[in-house]
């Protein structure tokens, strides 16, 4: 496969060098192009750039490096990188899918909802505050949202 869009069935976006394994709720697949370039048409397809959603996340929660990107607004998609985008080893996860992560013969193992598991090769550390990063800008994008559903309702009383 060579076009992939993120959807709200994506779950992890495994970097292969040029190619990743994607997967999804209830099947994975291969698609012939790196992570970072199915963010970058997927950021796209949604109405902006990877760069312009990484300005997005900085104007939020002051994060720019490793910073979790809101792929898709109203559904609250959210990826984070494993490590700098950058990387050819960069993969992509999806903060809400986590279930859990672990060690095993010395690589860290994360286990999505869905059952499907995944090795990278980064400390619990960096996925600790990967996914502190994503759940608070999940947080101010929630609030944001019922913010603007608030005051919409005064408006109109």
């Amino acid at each position: 496969m060579e076009n992939y869009e993120i959807n709200d069935k994506t779950v992890a976006l495994y970097a292969m060098r040029d190619k990743t394994r994607v997967y999804e709720e209830d099947k994975n697949f291969i698609v012939e192009k790196s992570a970072s370039a199915i963010m970058e048409e997927s950021c796209s397809y949604f109405g902006s750039s990877l760069s312009g959603r990484k300005k997005g996340t900085e104007r939020l929660i002051g994060v720019s490096y490793k910073a979790p990107i809101i792929v898709e607004e109203s559904q609250e998609i959210i990826f984070f990188p494993t490590s700098s985008p950058r990387m050819d080893n960069c993969s992509w996860l999806r903060s809400s899918m986590i279930e859990g992560y672990y060690y095993r013969n010395n690589q860290l193992i994360v286990e999505f909802k869905n059952g499907d598991k995944i090795p990278l090769d980064v400390s619990y550390g960096v996925i600790d505050n990967q996914i502190l990063r994503a759940t608070r800008l999940e947080a101010v994008l929630r609030y944001r949202k019922q913010d603007k559903v608030r005051k919409n309702w005064q408006e109109n009383r």
